[in-house]
């Protein structure tokens, strides 16, 4: 299995995952953690936003609805995804938005 390794701050948590795995997966791997707050998981409530600092094409690219919907969310210059919508396809490094 080909795991690719997910770290995600504030928290300093790392994560193993599949390659191509949704981020959602996180919720499974260390449940109690909770690392990222997803909330409707369909990329129209913004609980999830993260700021990548390593790794951006490791996630895939957002489609034009999520760059709208982060646009909207005041969350402009590339940099920011919706977790619920990114796939690991690679190792990567994300921050946690915590002033939405």
């Amino acid at each position: 299995m080909n795991l690719k390794k997910l770290t995600i701050l504030p928290a300093g948590t790392e994560v193993l995952l599949p390659a191509g795995s949704p981020l959602t997966e996180v919720e499974y791997e260390v449940p109690r953690l909770r690392p990222i707050p997803f909330g409707c998981r369909s990329g129209s409530c913004g609980a999830c936003v993260i700021e990548v600092l390593e790794g951006l094409g490791s996630l895939g690219e957002p489609d034009p609805d999520e760059l709208d919907f982060l646009e909207d969310l005041g969350r402009t210059g590339g940099t920011h995804r919706l977790a619920c919508q990114c796939r690991l396809r690679g190792d990567a490094t994300v921050r946690v938005a915590e002033d939405i």
